[in-house]
């Protein structure tokens, strides 16, 4: 296949670009730094400006796929009026952009795989969710309702649209992971908030596959959440960090404290989220990591 894909650059982009290049791939990343020198792994660039919504023309000719992962961090900063009105235009302009240039090309690619979030859900409580699940309340559930919106140009020209709501991606380099392994390391790990908040995980080798997965598979299209099939309770997750780690967890952080420290973003910390897979599942995908304890084993194995 050619693949098209944003975001090349982060955590899930790399490993996807790394992947389909070892396959035998191609892979034209889409990077808005005009003067970034030529990939030295096989890869193509073309330019893309996902808030002014420009695509480069002909970035897409002969593309079987386009992957779209580009998007304001999340977690990067505190959420003040206007780094939210980033973290939106962001993902809603490039998606729009995209979507545009897709049902524009002379030959559209068979698939867009447009991301999304877990956050959709809003707080789910104790409720098992899958992708019948409706929204929820608050900033990123609004987000991702206009963010998966966008896309709706390439659906119409008849791409299939799949969009993976990811959870929290289990790696060493990057994401929440990536930043709680160091503390724990230390020593200096615990719960946060109650612990009681379910958190949707899912291990970044079984993410890449999901993805690969939903590239592949006709009958997915729409919502596809990309989280194990047993959501931990951060509690749990706190102990399994512990117990793979060998260190002591005995630092919980009250929800009081992360207001203080993050804001509006602590509520996506504490809320629970407790989903569930049903899309991949059901088309028959087989995680490598169902639980988060085999997911931290695979990741620290790896990290040495």
């Amino acid at each position: 296949m050619r693949v098209a894909i944003t975001g090349s650059t982060g955590l899930i982009g790399s490993a996807l670009t790394r992947s389909l290049l070892a396959d035998g791939h191609q892979v034209v990343r889409l990077v808005r730094d005009r003067s970034a020198s030529t990939p030295r792994d096989g890869s193509e660039s073309a330019h893309w400006d996902p808030v002014a919504e420009h695509v480069q023309p002909g970035a897409l000719d002969g593309a079987d796929a386009v992957v779209h992962l580009a998007g304001a961090g999340v977690g990067d900063r505190r959420w003040t009026p206007g780094y939210k009105r980033e973290i939106l235009d962001s993902r809603v302009r490039g998606t729009a952009a995209l979507a545009r240039a897709v049902a524009a090309a002379a030959a559209p690619p068979r698939v867009l795989v447009s991301a999304s979030a877990t956050g959709y859900y809003g707080d789910t409580g104790e409720r098992v969710t899958d992708e019948s699940g409706p929204a929820g309340n608050g900033f990123l559930a609004a987000v991702c309702v206009e963010w998966e919106t966008a896309a709706d140009l390439a659906r119409q020209a008849g791409v299939r649209v799949v969009h993976p709501r990811t959870g929290l991606v289990v790696a060493a380099e990057g994401g929440a992971f990536g930043r709680l392994l160091p503390l724990f390391r230390l020593g200096l790990g615990g719960r946060l908030g109650s612990g009681d908040q379910y958190w949707p995980v899912i291990s970044l080798t079984d993410h890449i596959a999901a993805l690969r997965f939903a590239l592949d598979t006709e009958e997915l299209s729409g919502p596809v959440n990309l989280t194990a099939p047993e959501p931990p309770t951060n509690r749990e997750v706190t102990r399994a960090l512990s117990r793979a780690l060998r260190r002591p967890a005995f630092a919980p952080v009250p929800a009081v404290a992360l207001r203080a420290t993050l804001g509006e973003f602590a509520g996506s910390i504490t809320c629970s989220a407790r989903v569930v897979p049903g899309a991949l599942e059901k088309a028959g995908f087989s995680f490598t990591h169902p639980t988060v304890g085999e997911a931290l084993d695979s990741v620290l194995r790896t990290a040495g």
